[in-house]
């Protein structure tokens, strides 16, 4: 009876074993691109138990799809930021729909005569009505 515990425990020993060495090259094949660290991180696994401890302690933090993943969302924010309109007169973001500047009163946009929509102020024409933009006459001033 003692020897097929002893077989069955050497084997359920060196199944461990080899299931930590394949675990270790999954791994790392997760975390790096490098196919020389493939190597030398399976190599590492094959002591047994210091090599598995030096190869926890120096792998990389993140796999190759949560860098990937961070980096998405990092563009994501950038883009984000770069998106948002500033205010000419200040430099201070504002949204797209403001028609004067919360910061320096700076007017932003102006409204169409005809159709009563916001459009830019340097549009000549307005693209939702189709209508010339016509300059409010400054009171005071010859023509």
């Amino acid at each position: 009876m003692i020897p097929i515990v002893e077989a069955f425990l050497v084997s359920l020993v060196l199944g461990i074993y080899l299931a930590l060495i394949v675990w270790t090259f999954l791994d790392i094949r997760a975390r790096s691109r490098d196919p020389a660290l493939w190597i030398f991180a399976t190599l590492a696994a094959f002591v047994p138990v210091v090599g598995l401890l030096v190869y926890l302690i120096l792998r990389p933090r993140q796999t190759l799809m949560e860098a990937y993943m961070r980096s998405l969302e990092e563009e994501a924010l950038l883009q984000e930021i770069e998106e948002r309109p500033v205010c000419p007169g200040c430099r201070v973001r504002v949204e797209p729909e403001f028609v004067l500047c919360p910061n320096c009163r700076t007017k932003l946009k102006a409204e169409c005569m005809s159709c009563k929509r916001l459009i830019e102020l340097d549009w000549t024409v307005c693209p939702y009505c189709a209508s010339e933009r016509k300059y409010p006459v400054a009171v005071g001033v010859d023509q």
